[in-house]
């Protein structure tokens, strides 16, 4: 029995709806992994950061900040910056200036395999 005839023989079965069929996204019987198809999710807004470096501090060296304190930074001066989307390491960057406005030119992108990697 297959599955449409599994889905016809339910009850309510004849109320007009159709299953919809889905691509099946996994590799085929040669190995050879199927395109998929990304424009369901393209226009969806990711949030897009750049971590300059990280620190801990206590509370109390928090309150004590004011302005023209200096917190040092866990990185190097002249390091590659960390890009993120939303909140998930992309790739890595200098900042620059374009037309008074700050910006990041990528200078090394993780591969989509190592972040799929880094999510199992």
């Amino acid at each position: 029995m297959t599955d449409k005839d599994a889905l016809a023989s339910q009850p309510g079965s004849g109320n007009g709806y159709t299953p919809a069929e889905l691509e099946n996204l996994q590799a085929d019987s040669t190995g050879a992994r199927q395109e998929v198809n990304l424009d369901a999710i393209v226009d969806i807004p990711v949030t897009l950061s750049v971590e300059i470096g990280q620190t801990s501090i206590t509370i109390r060296e928090l309150l004590q900040l004011n302005q023209g304190s200096v917190v040092e930074l866990d990185r190097l001066a002249g390091e590659p910056l960390d890009v993120l989307v939303n909140g998930t390491l992309v790739a890595h960057g200098e900042v620059v200036v374009v037309n008074d406005k700050f910006g990041i030119r990528l200078t090394d992108v993780i591969s989509a395999r190592e972040r799929v990697n880094k999510l199992q």
